[in-house]
């Protein structure tokens, strides 16, 4: 049985509730569970359920609900026990559910001292997801209403301390929101008031911060006669003076043994200007330290060429030969280059320098590798084997024998049996600035630290790279260090300059190229074409022109030798320099229409897939009819919600490739690639890239002189800039869009243009000419077949007749709209037709319709991650809440602006803030209102926006605190 008093007073078992009974008898209920055990007395209990004024047989009452609530128990009736005249529940801890809450706040607690956040966040949310609704709902006496408010004061407690957490380990502005909507339920919580000015401070709101301590302090005042707390006002010092401590939150072991006659101390010398790597030194002299146990430590750190591999075992050998005083045997066993050592040869030199004989040593390895681990017996000796070929090469050379280590570098990731296996990365920029620091000198860079950050970039935080441009800097004393950065800035020539004395990038690389085959050679050069960050196994595939498991094995042999990262798991990526070093070889190598053929195979693996998202969240739409066509298949997918993960995933990668290939024989392709991508300007995550690449596309479109790229590139641009505010920009490109779009004749261009320049027009306030612009699309559409294109029409006329007052239009259109996306099937475009219709019924005075169209909206656009929409609708609802219900209002907007703070620009954010500060005045809360006023009339009066005169008007007619009490709706 589980016991619930967080909420309604319930008792479950298994999957049913039980009937307990009247109000009355769940009182009874929640006093005996709420006593824990406790046995309580008759009289007590009387008191408990009727107070001052019980019943004239409240005893005789009191006996027939225990009884009853005994009966309701059934074969669990034994935990209801009567005793010295009065009645305990015996309910283990774990089967109520504030025994449970208690007990993940004692757990919290302990993850929060012990330093674990995310575990305590997470641990508090548990503890506050087990409440459902008030507490002790419907449950009456003066026990119960006494309860309910120390337990919502304990709730509370919990959740100030979730949120302090969130603040920590999150995104400040994530936490406004609710913390807006609870200091408008708990107008004198101070604390509440403290973490609602610390997330509005860290989100960049320092303003309305202080804000929030005025109309604190205003509040108090007034409501008590009281000043802050110390802890409000203190903060309210810190936030004036930027105290940056408001910012949001970064062992060795010995033995000892006897000593052998001969000691080998082979290891190289450590290199005097290590730099970094301090964590994982530690991990591995820790694991190498660990060879008392009864098994040889073995540790294999595996890597780029040039990366430090040898570096970092050396400096790691260094620091734990305290660990091992019967010697250190090193050997070079170059398993990158034509003539790797055989293991034969080094167990015959390590058994030498372990004392024994030459004419004592056998032949073959199986013989020398056991006297090597005979001679090794009862001694602590580590060796270090460098630059190993594969695990066959090491394997006779690992000691085996306990009291001994072995640590081995490779260019491959070796598997050895209970090795701590390591895959070096790169040095961090910190690591990287301050190894090119120690080289050239602290004076020599001087205060060209940007330079010097430019220069460690440019080699990728290479460590191999970055000694050889700090050597040739060194050797140059009339360069400046931004004499250097500049040579470095061309790609194309990069790789020439990281070259001084017999140290080259391009040697170290070319080791590992020579030792792959033909295909993983071919792999390598092609793979390093794309400009994207990252490459999928299946987009690999396509550019390899392989099926898939083909594309995967040449793929993963090319991680293994550590020339590919595969950062998670179907993702690969070059080393910045490695892809410099594979491009040119795929220069070299292959010809030109091999490359040009790989990369065309890209490209329409890309505008496939991202066609078929198209269609499936658009169903019906004949834009995709009119784009490509493609030589190469892409994915295909189940349903909309797996395409649009698809393409966030490949978002980068997908515009990356469009701006790439925007020339020549891939110029339409690339163009149409970004119109079939376009639900990515809308994200807020991608819209600043899909922005500039929609840009530089325009410009390759008017070097090709091709006019049907043109119009489709400027129609994309339209859709961008009027998404981000940028009106005067989208009517530009609009203009240029329609008269192209007239000439060449191009359905998408046409429809897609006059629709975008009545939207335009609508944000402009310029009614009669978005109607005439829309109606135009709308015949647009209808001519080329394309019904969600015509859906699109009438969801955005609607939103013409709403604003001029035509309501019955405005719904009718609107309704049209929302039953062609139904019949059609749609998904993500069905949300903007829920929007749009309630918009129309907010308009005809239908609010909860309107609200319950809006709530169906936010789920499409959850769901498609469409983060602009999301905002807007959650402005809407703030509109609509207003008037009745500011606290839901203010949080609404709240989260509005969360949502359209990537995208939606400056505009609609000032256009939020306005009703954000609108729903804090009829709070009460007129500081932090004025600021929003305040900052949205800065970007009104900067875009010469109608809607400056009404926030001016607002700011007049709240310039007086005192004309609160005045105002019609506001709290007095």
């Amino acid at each position: 049985m589980r016991f619930c008093v967080l909420g309604p007073v319930r008792v479950c078992r298994g999957g049913e509730t039980l009937d307990v009974g009247s109000p009355q008898r769940r009182a009874l209920l929640a006093a005996l569970l709420l006593r824990r055990g406790r046995t309580a007395t008759a009289p007590e209990l009387i008191d408990d359920l009727w107070g001052a004024q019980p019943p004239d047989a409240a005893v005789a009452a009191l006996r027939n609900h225990a009884s009853r609530l005994r009966k309701s128990f059934g074969a669990n009736a034994e935990v209801l026990v009567s005793e010295s005249g009065g009645y305990a529940m015996q309910v283990p801890g774990g089967a109520l559910d504030l025994g449970r809450a208690e007990e993940l706040r004692t757990q919290a607690d302990l993850a929060r001292t012990g330093g674990d956040l995310s575990r305590a966040k997470e641990l508090f949310q548990q503890a506050l997801e087990l409440w459902h609704g008030e507490t002790l709902a419907g449950v009456p006496g003066p026990y119960a209403t006494t309860q309910r408010r120390r337990l919502e004061e304990w709730r509370i407690g919990l959740l100030e301390s979730r949120l302090e957490l969130d603040l920590t380990t999150g995104h400040p502005a994530d936490c406004v929101a609710e913390l807006t909507s609870l200091t408008a339920t708990h107008p004198l919580r101070e604390r509440l008031r403290e973490l609602l000015m610390l997330a509005l401070y860290r989100s960049g709101r320092q303003a309305e911060a202080l804000a929030v301590y005025a109309d604190t302090r205003r509040l108090l005042a007034d409501e008590l006669g009281v000043d802050p707390r110390s802890e409000l006002s203190a903060l309210q010092q810190q936030i004036l003076q930027g105290d940056p401590a408001l910012n949001p939150p970064a062992r060795a072991s010995a033995g000892t043994a006897r000593s052998p006659m001969v000691r080998p101390a082979q290891l190289p010398a450590a290199v005097a200007d290590f730099t970094g790597r301090t964590r994982l030194v530690a991990e591995l002299a820790d694991h190498l330290g660990s060879a008392a146990a009864p098994a040889t430590a073995v540790a294999a750190v595996a890597g780029i060429g040039g990366v430090g591999k040898t570096t970092l075992a050396v400096h790691v050998a260094h620091t734990a030969r305290h660990l091992f005083p019967d010697g250190q045997l090193y050997v070079d066993l170059q398993g990158a280059g034509p003539g790797a050592v055989e293991p034969e040869v080094v167990l015959g030199s390590f058994l030498r320098a372990l004392g024994v004989p030459y004419e004592a040593i056998p032949d073959g390895v199986e013989e020398r590798a056991a006297l090597y681990r005979s001679t090794l017996a009862g001694r602590r000796v580590l060796a270090l084997l460098d630059n190993a070929r594969d695990a066959g090469q090491v394997r006779a050379l690992l000691p085996g024998a306990e009291g001994c280590a072995a640590l081995v570098t490779s260019r491959t990731q070796i598997a050895l049996d209970g090795a701590l296996l390591v895959n070096l990365d790169v040095t961090t920029p910190a690591e990287s600035l301050t190894l090119f620091t120690r080289i050239v000198g602290h004076r020599r860079v001087g205060g060209e630290h940007q330079a010097a950050a430019s220069v460690v970039a440019a080699c990728g935080h290479l460590p191999l790279a970055i000694r050889i441009a700090a050597a040739r800097l060194a050797t140059r004393r009339h360069w400046t260090v931004a004499t250097l950065a500049g040579k470095l800035a061309d790609e194309r020539h990069r790789l020439d300059e990281l070259r001084v004395g017999d140290l080259a990038v391009t040697a170290c690389f070319g080791l590992g190229y020579a030792q792959l085959d033909a295909g993983q050679a071919r792999a390598f050069c092609l793979l390093g074409l794309p400009d994207a960050p990252d490459i999928s196994l299946p987009a690999a595939a396509a550019l390899l022109d392989l099926a898939t498991p083909e594309a995967e094995d040449v793929i993963e042999s090319l991680v293994d030798a550590s020339l590919l990262e595969t950062p998670t798991p179907g993702r690969y990526r070059f080393h910045d320099l490695v892809r410099l070093y594979a491009r040119a070889r795929a220069e070299s190598d292959h010809p030109p229409a091999d490359r040009e053929a790989a990369l065309s195979r890209l490209l329409d693996f890309y505008l496939a897939t991202a066609m078929g998202v198209y269609a499936l969240s658009r169903p019906g739409d004949r834009v995709v009819d009119h784009l490509g066509p493609t030589a190469y298949p892409g994915l295909t997918f189940a349903d909309s919600r797996a395409g649009v993960e698809w393409q966030h995933v490949e978002a980068t990668a997908v515009l990356t490739t469009a701006r790439q290939l925007a020339w020549g024989a891939t110029l339409r392709r690339a163009v149409d690639l970004l119109q079939a991508s376009r639900d990515l300007a809308e994200t807020g995550a991608h819209s600043p890239s899909y922005l500039q690449t929609a840009a530089e596309i325009l410009r390759s479109t008017l070097l090709a002189g091709d006019a049907r790229s043109e119009g489709r590139a400027r129609t994309v641009l339209t859709f961008t800039h009027s998404l981000a505010g940028r009106f005067d920009e989208a009517m530009e490109q609009a203009e240029c869009a329609l008269r192209i779009g007239a000439e060449v004749n191009d359905p998408v261009t046409q429809g897609q243009s006059l629709n975008e320049r009545g939207i335009v027009s609508i944000y402009l306030r310029q009614w009669n000419v978005a109607e005439s612009y829309l109606t135009q699309a709308l015949h647009a559409f209808r001519a080329d077949g394309n019904r969600p294109g015509e859906a699109s029409s009438l969801a955005n006329l609607s939103h013409v007749y709403a604003a001029i007052d035509q309501v019955e239009r405005a719904v009718e259109h609107a309704s049209r709209s929302l039953a062609i996306y139904q019949e059609q099937g749609a998904s993500l475009r069905l949300g903007n037709a829920l929007y749009a219709y309630g918009l129309a019924l907010a308009k005809a005075r239908s609010d909860e319709k309107a609200l319950e169209q809006f709530a169906a909206a936010l789920v499409v656009f959850r769901t498609n991650r469409q983060a602009l929409w999301l905002g807007m609708t959650m402005y809407r609802m703030a509109d609509i809440y207003l008037t009745e219900h500011p606290a839901l209002a203010a949080s609404h907007a709240e989260q509005a602006l969360t949502h359209i703070e990537n995208i939606g620009g400056a505009w609609r954010r000032a256009t939020v803030l306005t009703t954000l500060g609108t729903a804090l005045a009829r709070l009460g809360q007129l500081d932090r209102a004025r600021v929003c006023w305040q900052e949205a009339l800065v970007v009104h009066e900067r875009l010469n926006t109608v809607e400056a005169a009404e926030v001016r008007q607002l700011l007049a007619d709240f310039a007086d605190p005192l004309s609160v009490h005045a105002v019609p709706g506001l709290p007095t």
